[in-house]
């Protein structure tokens, strides 16, 4: 190596959702209960929504992440399928 970083070029999407999914590696690892694999997905939200989101799951009792996927699961259910 010449001590340059290297250049990088762009990487094409898969030309399909389902193969866009395998492609990206969504089965990294298992859940805790060991019933379905994980992926960790990142979104951006304002610090004033983080809070709030932060406060209703203490008040419940739950984490952050558990309640955010209970909360995913019941919006984009598995019957849904590709159906909009």
């Amino acid at each position: 190596m010449n001590g340059r970083p290297s250049k990088r070029g762009f990487i094409a999407r898969p030309g399909t959702a389902e193969d866009w999914i395998k492609e990206s590696g969504i089965a990294l690892g298992r859940s805790n209960d060991g019933s379905a694999f994980t992926a960790r997905l990142t979104i951006d939200v304002t610090p004033e929504l983080r809070g709030r989101i932060k406060i209703v799951a203490f008040q419940r009792g739950q984490t952050v992440a558990d309640m955010l996927r209970d909360l995913l699961a019941r919006e984009f259910p598995e019957s849904q399928g590709d159906t909009p």
